[in-house]
């Protein structure tokens, strides 16, 4: 190998020119108890650490990234620790949704800005995943992801628990008179009993995977729950693959391609993956210039078996998913539906890095020909009432309500549903539709995870544990139930869900991809015309920042001046 020139690099422009302005950063840097030797000539890696006391899935980070560094100094590189927003799931109001853009605009900008010639992003939190991924492609720089890991089991009782499914199913008991508050309480004490992110395949785990599908990750990263040891070593080579790539690549550009987001949406489907993944990786294309529509999940996901059996769509979680065989014997598997000849973060391709992986339980990681269903988990609706579609997560739902017509109970925001949906007075039925408007994109605002929306207290005691549900919101990727989530457009913008009265009938056919409103056309455009609402409560900050230029569901909720390939110039450094 020929001797690499340090002028190549991005951070010879801050530090090696004979300069006033490059000796003011060398003595900084010297400022820092560093010398020419720790510096000068060696490429520059940014760990975008995302740890936090208020996200317990980072709460590891500390440790983890002194792994990191450890291989960058073993590689010859130089570490830099850039904090940067954890976006917690638990935590962060009222959605932590409405600050994914914030991380992603922060990721970039700090990239940019600084002498940095790769970067490891440290996330795994539901929205730092694909929040980090959008910085990095829009920077344009060498970037290597490193993700958290998921929890151990939870435990109750010697049940297996796992966060956010059983949190909703416990919840429905313990409103239903069911369950004690001791037994509460041991279960809140008993569901998380690590660091790492949920367990489930919810949104982290989701995001993660297809963080590792599309190539940004060491292989077999997504699937080593946090506590394992393997997680430490494998965040050391991320460490040493970030100072290779800052001399050779590949770029964020080369890893974010047509191909790399069609097998991320087949992988998403054959694991029954989260329903937000859609709009993350509708995101992510948009910031990487690929094509990528809501057509491109359904025509995906009808030709892709679902194979892994994982809550909240199966029985198992992700400490049996990896010791199962992991990703990487999902791949192996799927071969025959994936473009295998894909680069990956470590130069080598998904064909390459999976040769061998094996599964060794074929009741977690079934076979293409023995699926836990034919086609994939999750379905893009169309109809009067989400002209611009709409999803649902149908391996989750049940069966008997794929079909289904009934009368709406309208909420008109998240609190209007928490004060009445369990008056005994409210008129619902089992076959009744509850409907949740304003909680999209713009009127929540940030798109909260409502999407789940209780089921009546009064039906809960008649032994009701599934309803149609219909929103403009989201759920948590560790949700279940016949939920329809990401109606488009959202009520708030003036889309036909603003124009639903109780008692209309709605009629579900997942079958069909349909979701209509049996409402006239010519009555459903008489109501929008009389509808307005104008949420007056934002006139400054982020958050009006946001409601201004955020995009709706079915196009990734960016910001629509972050959209596109254009690339902000790289800084003058005087």
């Amino acid at each position: 190998m020929s001797k690499r020139d340090p002028a190549t690099l991005r951070s010879y422009r801050w530090y090696g020119p004979d300069s006033l302005r490059a000796f003011g950063h060398r003595s900084r840097a010297r400022q820092s108890g560093l010398g020419d030797k720790d510096f000068f000539g060696k490429p520059v890696i940014g760990i975008l650490n995302t740890w936090t006391d208020l996200n317990s899935c980072h709460m590891h980070f500390k440790s983890t990234v002194e792994s990191v560094k450890r291989g960058v100094l073993q590689a010859g590189g130089m570490p830099m620790e850039i904090p940067v927003m954890s976006c917690g799931e638990s935590l962060t109001k009222p959605t932590s949704m409405l600050y994914r853009n914030f991380l992603a605009m922060e990721a970039e900008e700090m990239i940019r800005a600084n002498p940095i010639d790769c970067a490891v992003l440290l996330g795994g939190c539901d929205k730092s995943t694909p929040a980090l991924i959008m910085g990095a492609i829009s920077a344009g720089v060498p970037a290597v992801y490193v993700p958290s890991g998921p929890m151990i089991k939870g435990n109750w009782h010697g049940q297996v628990l796992g966060s956010g499914s059983d949190v909703w199913g416990y919840w429905d008991e313990r409103r239903a008179g069911n369950l004690s508050e001791e037994e509460w309480k041991e279960i809140e004490g008993g569901i998380a009993r690590s660091s790492g992110h949920c367990m489930t395949m919810g949104t982290a785990s989701t995001m993660t995977a297809l963080a590792e599908v599309m190539g940004f990750t060491v292989p077999g990263a997504s699937s080593v729950p946090a506590m394992d040891s393997n997680h430490l070593r494998l965040a050391a080579e991320a460490g040493r693959l970030a100072v290779n790539n800052a001399w050779d690549g590949p770029g964020p550009g080369a890893l974010a391609t047509r191909e790399s987001f069609e097998n991320a949406i087949a992988v998403d489907m054959a694991l029954g993956g989260s329903t937000n993944a859609i709009v993350h990786l509708l995101a992510m294309a948009g910031r990487a210039g690929v094509d990528l529509d809501l057509d491109d999940f359904d025509a995906i996901s009808k030709k892709t078996p679902l194979i892994a059996d994982l809550r909240p769509s199966g029985r198992f979680l992700m400490e049996d998913f990896y010791f199962a065989g992991g990703l990487s014997a999902v791949l192996n598997r799927m071969e025959t539906i994936l473009h295998m000849d894909v680069p990956t973060v470590n130069g080598r391709t998904i064909r390459e890095n999976v040769k061998g992986a094996k599964v060794f339980n074929d009741e977690v990681i079934r076979t293409l020909e023995d699926p836990v269903s034919a086609d994939g988990g999750t379905a893009v609706l169309k109809g009067n009432l989400a002209p611009d579609g709409a999803v649902i997560k149908h391996s989750a739902a049940s069966p008997s309500l794929l079909k289904h017509t009934g009368p709406a109970i309208v909420f008109d925001s998240y609190k209007d549903l928490s004060e009445r949906i369990d008056d005994p007075e409210l008129p619902v039925t089992e076959d009744s539709v509850l409907v949740l408007r304003n909680a999209g994109p713009v009127g929540a605002p940030g798109m909260p995870e409502w999407g789940m929306l209780p089921i009546p207290k009064k039906l809960l005691e008649k032994g009701v544990r599934d309803m149609v549900r219909v929103s403009d919101a989201r759920m948590s990727g560790t949700s279940y139930g016949t939920c329809v989530l990401h109606v488009a457009p959202e009520s708030s913008v003036g889309g036909p869900l603003a124009a639903v009265m109780d008692g209309d009938n709605i009629t579900l056919d997942v079958e069909a991809r349909r979701i209509d409103l049996e409402v006239p056309k010519q009555e459903i455009e008489s109501r929008l015309e009389n509808n307005s609402r104008k949420d007056a409560r934002y006139h400054r900050g982020y958050t009006k920042l946001f409601i201004d230029h955020v995009t709706q569901a079915y196009k990734g909720c960016d910001f629509d001046f972050l959209e596109g390939t254009e690339r902000t110039p790289e800084p003058e450094i005087y």
